[in-house]
């Protein structure tokens, strides 16, 4: 499961540079998350670092349209991290 930045967010900017994926960038209006390099933080932490830190509840949630398991989220944290020492 990617996470989804909803349109609670008030561009506080503390979730962008917590990301260990570089998932979070800044969108039109409020901040975005690439859904294909989030992986909840899987690989790095125990729990998503953008939850935590955001100010706002339940602004940051999981996507309902990018459901995926831990293992794909596994998968794909072996995938970015295998490619950025290439």
């Amino acid at each position: 499961m990617a996470l989804l930045i909803t349109r609670k967010c008030i561009n506080c900017d503390m979730c962008e540079p917590e990301c260990p994926n570089q998932a979070i960038s800044m969108g039109e209006d409020i901040y975005q998350i690439d859904a294909d390099r989030c992986t909840e933080c899987v690989g790095h932490y125990e729990t998503p670092t953008c939850q935590q830190v955001c100010p706002i509840d339940n602004t940051i949630i999981i996507d309902p349209g990018r459901l995926e398991s831990q293992e794909q989220l596994w998968d794909k944290f072996v995938v970015l991290h295998h490619a950025d020492r290439l």
